[in-house]
């Protein structure tokens, strides 16, 4: 996944927003997920981010595409 934010948000504050949407989301079109999961919570606690330094945001957004589609028997998950 790759984001941009203004500088004035701090990364914490937008994964917790983006955890806590997609949450929110995710229970409420399929509630009864929520008792087979963890604790009935969808992500933990921990994430990892990290800058793309000086490469080009289409050579990051390639790499994720080649990922995606690596990982998913040669198909893109579009």
């Amino acid at each position: 996944m790759m984001i941009s934010f203004p500088p004035d948000m701090t990364p914490s504050s937008v994964v917790k927003s983006f955890k806590g949407m997609s949450a929110r989301q995710w229970f409420k079109e399929y509630p009864e997920t929520k008792s087979q999961l963890w604790g009935g919570h969808l992500w933990s606690p921990s994430y990892f981010m990290s800058t793309s330094g000086n490469v080009s945001k289409e050579i990051v957004a390639q790499y994720i595409e080649d990922q995606l589609t690596k990982y998913n028997g040669g198909r893109p998950r579009h």
